[in-house]
C-alpha cells in the first residue's frame, strides 16, 4: 500500500523539463539528423511523443517516435519466454541512426537494459541516448540516463509515480512511501 507524501512536478513544471531535454538532445546531437524517439512502454511512449512535438517546434523537423515493449526482454520474466520484438509498428531500422530511448522514471537500470537488448536486435545504431522524466537512484547495473528531467534521491521504501493525462488521466509526479502494517 503506498500513501503519497508530496507532488514533486505538477503539469507545468512537467512541460519545462521536456522543453529544456529536447533543447538539450538538439544542443549536444548539433540537430535531429538521422534521429528516432523510442518510448519504452506504457509512460515512455507519451513522454517520446510529447518531446517530439518540443523538437519539431524548436528545430521545425518532425521526429519519428516508436513505441517499444520490453516485456519479453525482462530479466525478471521466466527464461522460456519468447525474446522477439513484436511485428508491426513497433518495428524500425536502428541502423545508423541516433536513437534517444525515452522512459518515466530510471531507477535500477534493468528496464533500459532489456531496452538496449531489443533495439540491438533491430540493427546497429549509431549511438543510443537515454531520456528519462526522473531519475530515482538505486542503480543495479551500470546505466545512467543523458537527459533528465529531474533527479529525486529515494529510499528504497519509497515510490515515484508519473502520471500522464493520456494514461492517467492527468499530469504529475508523485513521490509516495510505503505503509507498513
Amino acid at each position: 500500500m503506498w500513501k503519497v507524501k508530496t507532488i514533486l512536478m505538477d503539469e507545468k513544471a512537467m512541460s519545462r523539463a521536456i522543453r529544456r531535454i529536447a533543447h538539450e538532445i538538439i544542443e549536444r546531437n548539433k540537430g535531429l539528423d538521422n534521429m528516432l524517439l523510442v518510448g519504452i512502454h506504457t509512460r515512455g511512449v507519451p513522454l517520446a511523443k510529447r518531446l517530439a512535438v518540443e523538437l519539431a517546434a524548436i528545430e521545425g523537423i518532425p521526429v519519428p517516435v516508436y513505441d517499444l515493449d520490453i516485456s519479453a526482454y525482462r530479466d525478471d520474466h521466466r527464461k522460456n519466454s519468447i525474446n522477439t520484438v513484436s511485428s508491426g509498428q513497433n518495428r524500425f531500422d536502428a541502423d545508423g541512426r541516433t536513437i534517444v530511448l525515452v522512459d518515466d522514471v530510471l531507477f535500477t537500470g534493468r528496464t533500459v537494459r532489456s531496452a538496449l537488448n531489443a533495439i540491438m536486435e533491430l540493427g546497429r545504431p549509431r549511438f543510443i541516448e537515454l531520456a528519462v522524466l526522473v531519475d530515482r537512484g538505486h542503480r543495479e547495473l551500470p546505466i545512467r540516463a543523458d537527459y533528465v528531467g529531474k533527479n529525486v534521491p529515494t529510499s528504497r521504501h519509497e515510490d515515484i509515480s508519473v502520471q500522464l493525462s493520456e494514461v492517467d488521466g492527468c499530469n504529475q509526479v508523485v513521490l509516495r512511501e510505503e505503509v507498513r502494517s
